[in-house]
């Protein structure tokens, strides 16, 4: 099995980055190290590191997508967990062994990482996305 290594991350859905880092930035204090757009995941994402792991505010672009919809339906809040994890194919096969519903059985090539969710009702409610840094 693949050693899981640390929450990399905790995402938080939000209407405007700009609005949300007034309560993150400004008034809790985290340091924003940057904003990106994630044109493949139709978002624009501001990255607020905290330890070893980051909180992640995630603006959708597309109101379509995935992220989009949720945001219509939810409204904001915390959008998913973040394990990083050694080999995460390693990770998804056991996972299938023990019958873990999955969104991804295969992992999804980014830049610099791959990553795959799985489905909330396999974790008590809770989205989880697998982490692998690639180099």
């Amino acid at each position: 099995m693949s050693r899981i290594k640390k929450i990399n991350h905790i995402a938080i859905v939000v209407e405007n980055i700009e609005d949300a880092l007034g309560f993150w930035r400004d008034q809790l204090g985290l340091e924003l190290d940057h904003v990106e757009e994630v044109p493949s995941q139709a978002s624009k994402v501001a990255f607020l590191p905290v330890g070893e792991g980051e909180v992640e505010l995630v603006e959708p672009t597309d109101m379509a997508s995935g992220m989009g919809k949720y945001l219509e339906k939810r409204g904001e809040g915390m959008h998913h967990l973040c394990i990083q994890v050694e080999d995460i194919e390693d990770m998804l096969k056991f996972l299938k062994e023990k019958g873990v519903r999955l969104i991804d059985e295969e992992p999804h090539d980014l830049p610099g990482r791959r990553m795959a969710f799985i489905h909330p009702k396999a974790a008590n409610g809770v989205l989880v996305e697998l982490y692998e840094i690639v180099e």
